[in-house]
């Protein structure tokens, strides 16, 4: 035996040993001496308490029923897609003569179409998920928790209860769950056999996921196309509300509208500390306000966890009250989070990009470009990623231009999921130093951050005093681009007033100074600050 799967059935066998003192074990036993006689008395359970697949038989002269067709063990393969909403393309209004002779407000925002909702299915053929899938979830839940009511697992899995009572009656005939106690508010509490626990043991050899239940890959596509940013129309009046804090030229402003609405990708290229990161993480704002992506991905047996807390933030319901577009009942397995802001540095290696899966618990972790869809994807410090800048081009020099990705799946297949962001790449070097022609062909837009103007320094040494706290001199700030900046021929930096400001108020914190800007505390703080730097 190799030593992988030494290491694979130690970790199993630790595991599941645990689960010896675990509330399911110890309750196991008392289940196994209850099972016949709650199935005897399942007959006589109040009405609308089961499904009619979980009804005992009746007397032994009774005529036997014929079961009902869905609750047979036969499931499609062939995923049903939930109704969707027609998509609808918005061309910008042209304004007719009049009143483009009146001077009429701004018109409303056109990057936003109708908005998307998932619906909550009515059955599992609605939802794209199999009895099977559904049981494997819950057994592998049961034999975690112990005893758990049939309306906390349908909040666990994001299933509706009827669907997962459903399958729970099945799980109890086949003997691999139980009841304990009686029924509260219509609801049992379930258990897990010894039967139960011994294939749930063997199911977490291939998976130990039991969260919620995946959506299938034909409705993430028909989702993401309806929400993809390659569809959005960005305005001027959206642009400036997306950098209303930021202090930019008006000529990186006009360039910039016209590249986040190409949705293809950008360079984004200067001196350090100039805002080349600050601009991309505000890009995303541009693209309205929320997505919804799905919790949990299942492709071909294999489920894929989309949703990180790491990187997406979740919208509470309470944010969306008053929308009418906006159904009551969602489906759960969806979320609805702000449209994503993906950053990868220097960190950033070629396993990112892949499906990952856990060699322990084999749950796959979808890829940053996945995780980033509908939103931005920056590569900062571009050139200085521990892979070579070739091996990353070539992994998406075609995604970038066909804005469809290839991933390879654990179980070895292929398939093809949506490349619908827009690429960052930020950068201190020229590109035309990084790349070759193909690849700047597949960037269109190259946009050069350049340095402040003295007079836009003024300006961020204004607004960063009024943040800090400290009282703004023309003065001491004209002398400090004379003396430090003119005369050692050092470039101004938009980063420069906050870093240097700081120093100051720490200085005039420690020699209980008042907070004021002089020249005797900015040149404490340029020595410092520039003391290893050009």
């Amino acid at each position: 035996m190799s030593t992988q799967t030494q290491s694979m059935s130690d970790f199993l066998d630790d595991l599941w040993s645990n689960l010896d003192n675990s509330p399911a074990k110890q309750q196991v036993a008392n289940t196994e001496a209850q099972a016949a006689q709650q199935q005897a008395n399942a007959a006589s359970a109040p009405p609308n308490q089961h499904s009619e697949f979980s009804k005992a038989p009746t007397a032994p002269q009774s005529a036997p029923r014929e079961p009902a067709p869905q609750h047979q063990h036969v499931y499609d393969p062939r995923p049903a897609t939930p109704p969707i909403q027609q998509k609808q393309t918005f061309a910008p209004p042209i304004p007719s003569p009049q009143t483009a002779t009146q001077h009429t407000p701004p018109p409303a925002p056109h990057h936003r179409q109708r908005p998307f909702s998932p619906k909550a299915p009515r059955s599992l053929q609605e939802a794209g998920i199999s009895i099977d899938m559904v049981g494997r979830l819950t057994l592998k839940l049961l034999a975690v928790q112990g005893a758990v009511t049939g309306r906390n697992i349908s909040a666990h899995i994001r299933l509706s209860f009827p669907m997962v009572e459903s399958v729970l009656n099945c799980l109890r005939k086949e003997q691999l769950v139980g009841l304990k106690g009686d029924a509260i508010a219509g609801d049992y509490s379930y258990l897990i056999t010894q039967k139960g626990l011994a294939l749930a043991k063997d199911m977490a050899r291939e998976c130990t996921y039991f969260g919620a239940a995946p959506v299938t890959l034909p409705q993430y596509l028909s989702a993401m196309e309806f929400q993809s940013v390659a569809d959005q129309i960005i305005r001027t009046v959206d642009l400036k509300n997306a950098f209303s804090d930021l202090l930019l030229e008006e000529d990186l402003m006009k360039v910039l509208g016209p590249a986040i609405n190409s949705g293809r990708g950008m360079f984004l290229f200067g001196e350090p500390g100039n805002g080349k990161t600050s601009i991309a993480e505000r890009i995303s704002k541009t693209f309205g306000t929320t997505m919804w992506i799905p919790r949990a991905l299942g492709i071909d047996g294999q489920i894929i966890r989309i949703f990180d807390p790491a990187i997406h933030e979740v919208v509470h319901p309470s944010a969306t009250v008053g929308e009418s577009d906006v159904p009551t009942e969602i489906d759960q397995r969806w979320v609805n989070i702000r449209r994503p802001t993906v950053i990868a540095g220097g960190e950033l290696t070629m396993s990112e990009l892949e499906v990952c899966e856990d060699e322990n618990t084999h749950i796959c972790e979808a890829p940053l470009q996945l995780k980033s869809n509908g939103g931005v994807l920056l590569i900062d410090d571009f050139g200085r990623q521990r892979m070579p800048v070739e091996e990353l081009l070539n992994r998406w020099i075609v995604p970038l231009e066909k804005r469809y990705d290839l991933l390879n799946l654990p179980n070895g297949k292929k398939v093809k999921v949506p490349f619908d962001q827009l690429v960052i790449f930020s950068t201190n070097l020229e590109p035309k130093e990084l790349v070759d022609d193909a690849f700047l062909r597949r960037i269109p837009y190259k946009i050069q951050v350049q340095n402040p103007t003295p007079l836009q320094f003024h300006a961020l040494f204004q607004i960063m005093c009024k943040k800090i706290g400290i009282a703004y001199s023309q003065d001491a700030v004209d002398h400090l681009i004379k003396d430090h900046y003119t005369k050692p021929r050092r470039g101004l930096r938009a980063c420069h007033p906050r870093d240097l400001l700081l120093q100051v108020r720490n200085y005039c914190l420690y020699e209980d100074l008042e907070l004021t800007l002089t020249r005797e505390s900015l040149d404490f703080a340029v020595a410092c600050y520039f003391s290893v730097l050009s």
